[in-house]
């Protein structure tokens, strides 16, 4: 082999290196920018307004969200789309209800349907409609995280009532490019507490724990082995 067809590989590897090198660089600050903001209001609305009544109701068992009010999201905040009989409130949610801290809170991609029993729907979704007029009227993260600790400390949003749940069964649900659409669950929400009140997080436990700032609130999840429509959900 030419000393010139050495120089030639090595210089192609030196290439390849650096292009690699870029294209990683390219893809860890894509990552920590791409939330950076909300994007167009349009991008997080679903043009169908029946499609998202549909997906909304996909969150429970046909027996539940048949006479469950169902909401969808307009210009202005969440609208009732389907009045209810049962007190069960059906609402696809997006991703400024993700952690804060989350690197995919404000991706417009993510659907996330909840039916919610009426403790829940009575104290869990004022804390949605707060969240969302925020995030509608542009406010950053920073200004966002101050405003829902600002309305617990001045106790203008409630804490969660006994009993408080929600369904979020759907096969449809999507959470993040890492998460997918995770698994079926059920989600149980209290005030503030201690993790192992339930247990929660054990190496052998089926519950997990989720406490997000800055809402006083502790957030126990279930995961369960069939989705809304009773087909089975694959083990993880």
């Amino acid at each position: 082999m030419s000393r010139n067809t050495f120089k030639a590989i090595g210089w192609g590897a030196f290439t390849l290196a650096v292009m690699l090198g870029a294209s990683w660089q390219a893809q860890a600050l894509d990552a920590k920018t791409a939330y950076a903001g909300m994007a167009p209001l349009e991008q997080y609305l679903m043009t169908d307004r029946n499609a998202e009544i549909t997906l909304a109701r996909s969150a429970a068992p046909e027996s539940i969200s048949r006479e469950a009010e169902v909401l969808v999201l307009g210009r202005h905040g969440y609208e009732t789309a389907v009045k209810g009989k049962n007190g069960w409130v059906c609402v696809v949610e997006r991703s400024w209800m993700a952690p804060f801290d989350d690197p995919e809170f404000l991706n417009p991609d993510q659907r996330v349907p909840l039916c919610l029993n009426p403790p829940g729907a009575r104290t869990h979704l004022p804390l949605t409609f707060k969240t969302t007029e925020l995030a509608i009227a542009g406010q950053s993260k920073t200004q966002m995280f101050d405003s829902i600790k600002a309305a617990y400390d001045k106790k203008e949003l409630p804490l969660p009532e006994p009993g408080s749940m929600c369904y979020m069964l759907s096969k449809q649900q999507y959470f993040s490019r890492k998460a997918g659409n995770s698994e079926p669950h059920l989600m149980f929400w209290f005030p503030k507490t201690d993790d192992m009140f339930w247990g929660a997080e054990g190496s052998d436990s089926p519950v997990d724990v989720h406490q997000y700032s800055p809402q006083p609130i502790t957030e126990f999840d279930i995961s369960v082995s069939k989705w809304s429509d009773g087909t089975a959900a694959p083990a993880k």
